[in-house]
């Protein structure tokens, strides 16, 4: 590896790496020579940064879960426009297009990873349970709107489109999804009797 090059943002680079092999070989094939091979990165770059690698895969994990709060604001922004079912269908294609199947079996796999999140605050299934939370609210909002029943149990619909949604995109290719319409089917049949 060259030395003396710098590296923008080496956190990015590497966790970027890290879905990359995650997506294309699965969580058994993530070490840390894998994820600096994929960065392109001498082996030593990971742990100048990192206590260690599961302390590496549990600020993945967390950065990952950011990203998914960052489309939570984006998906509470649509409240009103277009329709509820094309919001939650592209929502859901947005978040399990991702890494987010795949982080999910990280987890569950390891058990140090799953002490070391729960240890700091990170409760539920990372990023499916801040994936309810960002439909909770983008469902309270349409409700707010009128475009979901006044009753609706938004947090009881939100867990049934994110469990259904992971349900629909686990198994597949990575990087690959169902067709928009297959989506969009599901979730219409989700919100029968709740959507206006």
């Amino acid at each position: 590896m060259p030395t003396g090059v710098a590296l923008r943002d080496v956190r990015e680079q590497l966790f970027d790496a890290a879905e990359r092999v995650l997506l294309r070989e699965g969580q058994n094939a993530l070490t840390s020579r894998a994820v600096t091979a994929e960065a392109g990165v001498a082996k030593g770059v990971l742990h100048r940064h990192f206590a260690d690698f599961d302390t590496f895969l549990a600020d993945l994990v967390r950065d990952r879960i950011r990203r998914v709060e960052h489309q939570a604001t984006a998906l509470r922004e649509s409240a009103g426009t277009g329709t509820v079912e094309r919001n939650l269908g592209d929502a859901l294609t947005t978040l399990f297009c991702s890494v987010a199947v795949a982080i999910v079996g990280l987890v569950t796999a390891r058990d140090t990873l799953r002490a070391m999140l729960r240890g700091s605050g990170v409760n539920g299934v990372p990023v499916l349970a801040e994936a309810a939370d960002m439909v909770a609210a983008y469902l309270g909002a349409e409700r707010d709107l009128g475009r979901i029943a006044p009753d609706a149990d938004v947090d009881t619909l939100a867990m049934m489109v994110i469990g259904t949604g992971h349900l629909l995109f686990a198994g597949r290719r990575p990087g690959t999804a169902p067709e928009a319409e297959e989506i969009r089917t599901v979730v219409r049949a989700l919100l029968i009797g709740v959507a206006r």
